[in-house]
């Protein structure tokens, strides 16, 4: 498995493919990352075309084990950040 893009490759590889510096796609990037946490944070969700879906999810109170003591205790409901990877993707990295 290769390693992750990090954000100066995907800096980079943006400002190659829209044709422009490295400033210019940093804002973008920037812009694009701000607009998802502020729409997911709030309740939302965002589809972002051919790669997926990106949503909160509340999850319910519940009993967890302390994996160090094996002791089980109450877990207060909270809220997890989930993606759901679109097709076209899955398509596209399976044939």
């Amino acid at each position: 498995m290769s390693k992750p893009m990090t954000k100066t490759q995907l800096v980079a590889a943006l400002a190659e493919e829209m044709g422009s510096d490295k400033k210019t796609a940093t804002g973008a990037l920037d812009a694009v990352v701000a607009i998802i946490t502020r729409e997911v944070s709030g309740g939302g969700a965002v589809t972002l075309p051919g790669v997926g879906k990106i949503y909160c999810r509340e999850r319910p109170e519940r009993m967890v084990r302390n994996p160090a003591t094996g002791e089980t205790m109450k877990k207060e409901a909270d809220k997890v950040v989930k993606m759901t990877i679109a097709k076209a993707l899955k398509d596209s990295v399976n044939g």
